[in-house]
């Protein structure tokens, strides 16, 4: 079996950067899918299934490699859905409701193996508790990042950090999209290993 090719089914800058520390060759390309739930699809089959949607909408463009889809979930305890807010006054809304809280994020990831059509995937959780914020911390924050395309709308590479009390989970690097350790534990089963490869 040919060594395969690595593709990132994701645009995201975030994404690429976690990805290109583990040392691998890889291309990026942005799949073209609708990411709306289905009506009563719970957190965790949601972020899966649209990061295995991901990698399936890229498998007839690059045959064998490995694809990469990964997307990320946010909720309240009571299991509302944060999403990427879109705009100033729906991100100050979220933080707002988050505030004090405890919000689980759930990163769904899945590696298409197109020489073999097998797809493989994992849901990572991850808990962060907020802080209680002020206002003027909000206002601050949003005119600082403006993490408007951002679950739960805030970004963990930047000033994401200064909104917490703590975290609790398995790998941190999930908070920013990609879950390191699951994915090349994924990769290694699949014969590549960033410690041997290349």
């Amino acid at each position: 079996m040919p060594n395969p090719n690595i593709v990132l089914a994701s645009s995201s800058p975030y994404r690429k950067q976690l990805l290109a520390r583990l040392g691998l060759t890889f291309t990026t390309a942005s799949p073209d899918i609708d990411e709306s739930p289905s009506p009563g699809e719970n957190p965790e089959h949601l972020a899966v299934r649209l990061a295995r949607e991901k990698a399936r909408a890229l498998q007839h463009d690059y045959p064998d490699s490995l694809i990469i889809g990964s997307d990320q979930v946010a909720t309240l305890p009571d299991g509302t859905l944060l999403n990427k807010p879109g705009s100033h006054q729906a991100a100050r809304a979220q933080l707002m409701h988050s505030s004090g809280q405890r919000i689980r994020f759930l990163t769904g990831l899945a590696v298409l193996d197109t020489r073999t059509d097998t797809i493989t995937s994992h849901c990572e959780p991850f808990d962060v508790h907020f802080r209680v914020l002020s206002e003027p911390e909000i206002e601050g924050y949003l005119h600082k990042e403006t993490p408007y395309d951002c679950a739960g709308s805030f970004k963990m590479e930047g000033l994401g950090i200064t909104l917490f009390s703590s975290m609790e989970g398995h790998d941190p690097n999930s908070l920013i999209g990609l879950p390191l350790i699951a994915l090349t534990s994924i990769l290694i089963q699949a014969g590549v290993n960033p410690l041997t490869h290349g």
